[in-house]
């Protein structure tokens, strides 16, 4: 599967949208998440995890 998405300008920053597809497992409704972005430097990639939140 293959996903794409634009990137927007705003301000002075760029920002796109994360597809629903990613959050299907995710339960969104009733719980608090954060998307966590990390670059491999040896594969010259980006990874995406997302984290639930504690309530504090």
């Amino acid at each position: 599967m293959e996903l794409k998405r634009k990137i927007y300008k705003r301000g002075s920053s760029y920002e796109t949208t994360i597809p629903q597809t990613l959050l299907f497992k995710l339960d969104i409704d009733k719980k608090k998440h954060q998307i966590i972005f990390k670059f491999d430097n040896q594969a010259d990639k980006w990874y995406i995890e997302f984290e639930e939140l504690q309530h504090s």
